[in-house]
């Protein structure tokens, strides 16, 4: 019994010495699992039913790095749009596509990871009839991250992969 006291006592002090550090933001941070709220994609930006999860929605320290879980629906997809730095996209669910302005749509699955590189225009969504989730890993410069453009057609969208 004495030893699960000085156990409890001992964990307590630990989680204070991290909270501390988390408010000095000089010590390691956790962000919990469901301790950020979901958002609707706006539908603005996207085409059909988008989740947006934060991960780290505000860079760290010296980074520049975002990131988000993303789910789209099957048939849902982002507008066209740029990223002043680039984006890195790692699919962990689902069929996906993905397209660079002037090229073929391609086909994306778990575990591939897609590098859009920094100005490229592109968009990327789910697959008609399987919904699609990724990792999104943008930099922002100068505060930006995203520079949203016009909307897919169907037309773009149904180009088969």
């Amino acid at each position: 019994m004495k030893s699960l006291a000085m156990t409890a006592i001992s964990l307590s002090m630990a989680a204070s010495a991290f909270a501390q550090d988390d408010k000095n933001q000089t010590g390691l941070r956790i962000a919990r699992n469901g301790s950020q709220q979901s958002a609707k994609g706006p539908a603005e930006f996207f085409s059909g039913t988008v989740r947006i999860d934060p991960l780290f929605p505000k860079p760290n320290g010296p980074t520049r790095a975002t990131g988000s879980y993303v789910t789209f629906e099957p048939g849902a997809r982002t507008a066209w749009h740029t990223h002043p730095l680039g984006q890195t996209l790692v699919v962990t669910a689902g069929a996906g596509r993905v397209q660079r302005w002037g090229d073929a749509v391609q086909e994306i699955r778990p575990g591939d990871v897609v590098w859009i590189p920094a100005g490229q225009k592109h968009w990327h969504g789910a697959a008609p009839t399987t919904a699609m989730t990724h990792i999104a890993i943008t930099e922002q410069a100068d505060g930006k991250a995203v520079d949203w453009l016009e909307k897919v057609s169907d037309t773009q969208y149904a180009t088969q992969p």
